[in-house]
């Protein structure tokens, strides 16, 4: 059975680009949260430049959020990010930074992104329908590489969480889908024996704040507990299709199951960590094989492959571990001086305080001055 989900479209977007989509399809490659403010939140694409992807991501998106004062977070997809902030520079120049309008215009906005940061340029406090907004541009290349390999585990770690999808031409949804196993799989190796559903979305959600600088200093300690309380049916919605592949193949069994809170055991032994270390992006696989060791394997379609040796599954589980806090500790401090560098002064500070307060919010009351210190340059990795 086929489902129209209507998408809000930028007057800029062609009605062409509306997509059908089966349940099943849906459910396995993302979620879209519906929202009332949904095409509120397209309207933004009036006044930019055509992208070839767009979702909203971040708290704005929790079910309680309806605070006007929430920054509403973009990610915005395009063929050619020198090219877009060309012209975006003719309609919003009021959205960048004034030093790097000046200095370089749309080649220093891409080469800042690209060679300092992880890919993205982000132009926070926006002002936009009464509401505060931040949007990062992404060369699509980059952002199917992310999501597919873990190159820099930065779009790959919001995509997988539940989004707010508002332009899709290139069939990200269904690319996602790697993603998401991936991310189960990681998730997995990291549980013990047993466990809740509700944990096991917590440390799918926990993978791209390992290593994160900014969990350090000035974000958030409770963020984790808060996206999957605020979104648990939208978790449920995106992983239950890899729930039941795994319980399928005999890798989990489902115990004492009641409104999606039972518990779920999983197969312990060499073999299932070794589906589930199948299942990670190449990147990880690549570096783990380079720690533990790796083997040729003759694969079902007759190439060669090579297999990444396990000997005990703690040990792969924590090699992967390392693997990918090494991965996010970089990007985020490469995001961070990209960031701090695109924002400009005044944002810089605004940022900051936002991101102390929450921090301050919600750990206890001896956080040092030293600690603010840090963050300052740390921050705003977006």
């Amino acid at each position: 059975m086929e489902f129209l989900v209507v998408i809000p479209f930028s007057k800029r977007q062609s009605k062409d680009e509306l997509l059908p989509l089966t349940a099943s399809r849906k459910m396995g490659s993302g979620v879209e949260q519906k929202m009332e403010n949904g095409e509120e939140l397209a309207s933004l694409l009036d006044v930019l430049p055509r992208v070839e992807f767009c979702c909203v991501y971040g708290s704005s998106l929790l079910t309680n959020s309806h605070d006007k004062k929430t920054m509403v977070d973009y990610i915005l997809g395009v063929s050619d990010p020198m090219q877009w902030h060309s012209e975006n520079l003719e309609m919003n120049k009021d959205h960048y930074a004034s030093w790097m309008v000046h200095l370089g215009g749309s080649k220093l906005i891409t080469e800042v992104a690209d060679e300092i940061g992880v890919g993205v340029h982000f132009n926070p406090f926006v002002s936009w329908n009464d509401r505060m907004i931040k949007y990062g541009v992404v060369r699509m290349h980059d952002l199917v590489q992310d999501i597919l390999n873990w190159e820099r585990f930065y779009f790959s770690g919001r995509l997988q969480k539940p989004v707010h999808i508002l332009v899709d031409n290139l069939d990200i949804r269904n690319v996602n889908s790697v993603n998401l196993k991936a991310a189960m799989s990681a998730a997995l190796l990291l549980l013990p024996p047993k466990f809740t559903e509700v944990e096991l979305y917590a440390r799918i959600c926990s993978l791209s704040y390992m290593g994160d600088l900014r969990m350090l200093f000035a974000e958030d300690r409770n963020k984790v507990q808060k996206i999957v309380k605020g979104q648990f049916n939208l978790f449920h919605s995106m992983y239950k299709p890899f729930l039941d592949d795994y319980a399928a193949k005999d890798l989990l069994r489902f115990s004492s199951w009641s409104d999606n809170h039972g518990i779920i055991i999983q197969d312990y032994g060499l073999s299932a960590a070794g589906s589930f270390v199948s299942s990670l992006p190449q990147t990880v696989r690549t570096r783990m094989g380079m720690k533990l060791g790796e083997k040729r394997k003759l694969a079902e379609s007759g190439r060669t492959i090579n297999e990444v040796v396990i000997n005990s599954r703690e040990e792969a589980a924590e090699c992967m571990r390392k693997v990918v806090r090494r991965i996010v500790m970089v990007s985020s401090a490469r995001q961070a001086i990209a960031g701090l560098l695109a924002a400009g002064g005044v944002n810089a500070v605004r940022y900051l305080a936002r991101k102390m307060v929450k921090d301050w919010s919600s750990f206890s009351q001896d956080t040092s001055v030293t600690c603010s210190v840090i963050a300052s340059f740390f921050f705003i990795g977006m």
